[in-house]
């Protein structure tokens, strides 16, 4: 039986390994070790994904969170390598674009063990993101590369890649949707609490980098958010990062008055908030997918997306937060708005397409 240990670190990533950790169950040829980081390390940004999600609890725990970048890359690089040499895996998967995902395939490829890497070929075309430098590093240095659409594929075609290290799969995050979606019902639970009606809310979400230690950028967020909150009802769970940023700013109570600011939510709380709104307002990209897939509007708080199909095809729209108005009138246009009925991400059947990839090609 061959071993693939799999490196994990933040609460997308958990998200789409659990499809993938439920097909490696299922193979008689693979065995999967599991690595969290602790990139993401409060429970609700942790713990409670796992839980239910219905994973197996990580086999190796490094606890490694907070500090820059290189330094949290540096530890986890450390660490890993010391997992690896001890495992001796014959393959190291890694999913995304965090610094979990860049340590994992570092640390592989310098022990010379081939690197799978989910979720390749991402282009934001913007280097100034960390995300962006993190995935263009990723797949240079992977053997195989599970991309989850065409455009994807195709960067990494422009880009040189050979065609042969290149798997279109489609996207595991559909799989974790078709599975799980149907779990939440409106009206219930966390909405329940909230008062909340269906479709009667906005969702928000802000945690990148660009938005958060940019104070400017982040107060045209907060202001547009509390204007929109006159009219239809705004609930936001706030990333740990974010909340320390708006505490400091002493902006967290004048928002707090207008909006619905609660801590980070488990993954059904937060399907149920994503899935019953009537538009997500957010900076993640995961969230981006999690909307279309609920065929909720979406307006991305950001400059640029690596998911551009979801731009053209009308069920996203960019926002960068410039100004206030602009950003409210890009709520206010998105509000009620559908896209196109397009098929944008395989049939959901990622998960199984990866495991068998990797059972052939490790036989």
């Amino acid at each position: 039986m061959k071993k693939i240990l799999t490196v994990l670190g933040a609460r997308p990533q958990f998200i789409k390994a659990s499809v993938v950790s439920h097909a490696f169950r299922q193979s008689r040829h693979l065995h999967e070790v599991l690595v969290h980081t602790g990139q993401h390390f409060d429970t609700n940004m942790s713990d409670v994904f796992f839980d239910e999600l219905g994973m197996y609890k990580p086999d190796h725990f490094l606890g490694i969170h907070g500090g820059g970048h290189g330094a949290m890359t540096g530890r986890m690089l450390e660490r890993l390598e010391q997992v690896m040499q001890t495992e001796r895996p014959d393959a190291v998967l890694v999913y995304g674009d965090t610094n979990s995902t860049l340590a994992g395939a570092l640390a592989a490829v310098k022990l010379h063990i081939p690197v799978a890497h989910v979720e390749a070929g991402l282009r934001s075309f913007n280097m100034a993101m960390p995300e962006e430098v993190n995935r263009i590093l990723t797949d240079r240095v992977s053997r195989w590369l599970f991309t989850p659409t065409r455009s994807a594929t195709q960067n990494l075609l422009n880009e040189g890649v050979v065609p042969s290290s290149i798997e279109e799969v489609g996207d595991v995050m559909y799989d974790v949707a078709l599975h799980h979606g149907h779990r939440v019902q409106p009206g219930t639970g966390l909405m329940e609490r909230l008062g909340l009606s269906s479709k009667g809310y906005v969702l928000a979400t802000v945690h990148r980098a660009e938005n958060t230690d940019h104070p400017e950028r982040l107060a045209v967020i907060v202001e547009a958010l509390m204007a929109t909150a006159q009219q239809i009802s705004v609930v936001w769970p706030l990333h740990p990062r974010t909340r320390s940023v708006l505490e400091k700013s002493g902006t967290l109570d004048a928002l707090a008055a207008q909006v619905q600011v609660i801590d980070p939510v488990g993954y059904l709380d937060m399907v149920q908030l994503e899935k019953f709104s009537a538009l997500i307002a957010t900076d993640s990209g995961g969230v981006q997918k999690e909307a279309f897939f609920y065929q909720v509007p979406c307006v991305t708080l950001r400059n640029e997306t690596e998911w551009v199909e979801l731009i053209t095809s009308g069920w996203n729209r960019l926002a960068p937060p410039s100004d206030v108005g602009s950003l409210v009138q890009a709520f206010n246009a998105a509000l009620g708005s559908k896209g196109q009925a397009v098929g944008l991400y395989g049939v959901g059947n990622a998960a199984e397409q990866i495991i068998k990839f990797l059972e052939a090609t490790l036989d």
